[in-house]
């Protein structure tokens, strides 16, 4: 469906919540904040799912639980809210119940307000890497949480923070305002196939790579996986993306619909110049071919783009 106003920003980007790291080292603070604060149980082993409960507007709100009946796990505190409550997250598995469902990021993260896009983000990107740094990769020694979850230390006192890797995502376009404006889409080779055989069709993206800035990296992407050029790059926001710990650098992009495809058949297998004719029917779920989640900031991406010349825009 297509919103009646332009995005503000990228749904995941939106938060309330004070990260408030002057108290991340302050024990007396955080045994306090522990006691008065929410937790917010989160599953990492089945994709960073946590329990929320749907709103009669359509929106969804998550289900926290005071300290005093949190799993026994790491805690890992998140910050504070606007009202001065200490949130905190734990990794356990979920318990739903009558009008409470799991979910995860990818299906929910837009249905949340700002301060629970914000806790959950923020839950699931911590909680990835604390997972994955179970071992310091410098020393192979044992490491433990320390400054409220946001370090690990391993025996020798060797530290370690949460990292973030940085990727581009872009849409090409081609300038042109109105119904017949194009812009490129692809379908990534590694997608599984939909069990009613469409496929799924979205922005171009790949890693910024070591040693390289983000407009390289969009020049470079574009050029490897498509064969063609950019006349002009525009940086739209950011979002994170903890799938297991990426921070997704959105852009608008011009290029010439009439330069040949090249496509490189390992990242994608099909792509079109599609007008805003044809991506209005996406949005509105016609026909065979669909776009990304509205959680993603691809989604974001094209849907300001549809939206820039909302007058114009039929279906």
């Amino acid at each position: 469906m297509i919103s009646s106003e332009k995005p503000s920003g990228p749904p995941l980007a939106r938060t309330t919540l004070d990260r408030a790291a002057e108290h991340r080292r302050d024990e007396e603070w955080l045994a306090a904040a522990w006691d008065r604060g929410q937790v917010l149980v989160v599953d990492l082993a089945k994709g960073g799912r946590a329990l929320v409960t749907d709103r009669p507007d359509g929106g969804a709100a998550l289900t926290l639980v005071p300290s005093s009946e949190a799993p026994e796990a790491e805690r890992w505190f998140l910050g504070v809210g606007p009202d001065g409550t200490p949130y905190w997250a734990v990794d356990a598995p979920l318990e739903a119940g009558d009008g409470v469902r799991a979910t995860g990021l990818r299906e929910s993260g837009h249905l949340l307000d700002d301060l629970g896009t914000g806790l959950l983000t923020t839950a699931v990107a911590l909680g990835n890497w604390h997972r994955s740094h179970r071992y310091s990769p410098r020393t192979g020694k044992p490491t433990e949480v320390v400054e409220a979850g946001w370090a690990r230390v391993d025996p020798d006192g060797v530290m370690m923070w949460p990292r973030t890797d940085p990727a581009m995502i872009i849409l090409v376009h081609d300038g042109v305002p109105g119904p017949l404006g194009r812009c490129l889409l692809g379908h990534n080779a590694a997608w599984p196939p939909r069990p009613d055989g469409g496929r799924r069709f979205s922005c171009l993206a790949g890693f910024v790579e070591a040693g390289e800035s983000a407009e390289a990296a969009v020049a470079r992407e574009v050029h490897e996986e498509v064969g063609i050029g950019l006349s002009e790059v525009r940086y739209e926001g950011s979002q994170s993306w903890p799938y297991p710990g990426s921070l997704m650098l959105g852009f608008h992009g011009i290029a010439d619909p009439a330069e040949p495809l090249t496509l490189d058949p390992e990242e994608i297998d099909e792509a079109h110049w599609f007008t805003r004719e044809d991506v209005a029917k996406m949005f509105s779920g016609e026909g065979s071919q669909s776009i990304p989640m509205s959680s993603s900031i691809a989604f974001y991406l094209i849907e300001k783009w549809l939206l820039e010349d909302p007058e114009n825009i039929s279906g």
